[in-house]
């Protein structure tokens, strides 16, 4: 368990959490056991480690941004339930 207290009301207070005091003392343990765990981690050597911001590798899948031809006008309205003008027509929701 780390050294460090905890002020669990603080923290609770700041996460917006109502907590009942075994609940407090509850969470109060389980950051002290993640605050030991961090501790632990802290004695590795990672000094030949590089910095990253994901675990893998992260490719971006996304396509070429490219002009290309769009669906014709009339194709865009074939399906449309109500149109008007050559526009889509919707319901009303604001009021």
């Amino acid at each position: 368990m780390a050294s460090v207290e905890i002020d669990v009301k603080y923290v609770a207070h700041l996460a917006r959490l109502a907590l009942t005091p075994d609940e407090e003392k509850q969470l109060g343990a389980q950051l002290g056991n993640i605050l030991g765990y961090i501790e632990k981690l802290r004695e590795l050597d990672v000094s030949k480690v590089e910095p990253t911001a994901h675990a893998v590798p992260m490719v971006n899948v996304t396509r070429v941004d490219e002009v290309r031809p769009s669906l014709p006008h009339e194709a865009a309205l074939r399906n449309a339930p109500k149109q008007s003008g050559g526009l889509f027509v919707v319901p009303k929701i604001v009021e």
